[in-house]
């Protein structure tokens, strides 16, 4: 999206992904959604689900005009009831909307770092109002897209960084990025992170050798915060068992303590 090296959000899965979201969660029929530009911050919705005709598609909505032009210009969702007589709206794309014979829409704005990025519809050939059940969900898929973008992004910024020792550089982030996907609950968002890393130069094996399957059973566990006691529960063994198993995987890892352990077998691509 420009020389900023922002996301590519219209061909991004991310937002295909976010629109399918939107549906399942509010019950609304239709979602629509699409890029704001850097420069001019003009709209294109570029997706659709649910609608019966092409009217809508590539259709460029500028800052102010219209339901999603003015949620761009307010930096907040915006809701009509009836779309073709709603009052507080410019009536510039009514020629294109009509075919649809939408009428109740929520347009909301997907804003990372201050910044409009994309704006979802969901909408209803219903005159409808939106009850908090709905836009609560709305505001959720949103928020989890955000998210998203702010991850991919961020990714995207770390493996363009030049690095005077691009090897090293890249075993850090694969460790990193390897931990960050460790603590996201979004199933289809952890699965992006990792083939990332799979991308990335694998880091060597251990130095003392291969751990077992046990002892990356208890790193895994250790990483996701559990004691001793919560991983001898876990995994049906005795508190001194999964000491010894520890105690093993730090001597493979060359670690001092067991968070560096964790952190060198997922930097290795161990804990998946």
């Amino acid at each position: 999206m420009g020389s900023s090296g922002r996301l590519a959000l219209a061909a991004s899965p991310l937002v295909a992904g976010a629109m399918q979201a939107l549906q399942r969660a509010t019950g609304l029929p239709v979602a629509m959604g699409g890029p704001v530009s850097a420069g001019s911050r003009t709209l294109v919705i570029d997706q659709l689900r649910g609608t019966a005709t092409g009217s809508l598609q590539h259709l460029r909505v500028d800052t102010g005009a219209g339901l999603g032009g003015k949620a761009v210009a307010l930096a907040r969702p915006s809701t009509v009831i009836d779309y073709l007589s709603a009052q507080g709206i410019t009536h510039k794309y009514d020629r294109a909307v009509a075919p649809e014979q939408l009428r109740a829409i929520v347009a909301l704005p997907v804003r990372v770092s201050e910044t409009t990025r994309a704006v979802l519809y969901a909408a209803t050939r219903e005159s409808i109002t939106f009850g908090d059940r709905i836009l609560r969900a709305a505001h959720s898929v949103v928020a989890r897209l955000e998210r998203d973008i702010e991850v991919e992004e961020e990714i995207r910024r770390r493996l363009a960084e030049p690095s005077p020792s691009a090897l090293g550089e890249q075993d850090d982030l694969r460790a990193e990025l390897l931990a960050i996907a460790g603590s996201i609950q979004d199933g289809s968002a952890r699965q992006r992170l990792l083939a990332v890393c799979e991308r990335l130069h694998p880091a060597p094996a251990p130095p003392g050798g291969p751990l077992t399957p046990r002892e990356i059973d208890v790193l895994r566990l250790a990483g996701e915060g559990c004691t001793n006691e919560d991983i001898s529960t876990r995994l049906g063994l005795l508190p001194n068992t999964v000491k010894s198993y520890l105690k093993h995987a730090m001597r493979k890892l060359d670690a001092a303590n067991r968070v560096q352990a964790v952190n060198r077998a997922r930097a290795a691509g161990l804990l998946h």
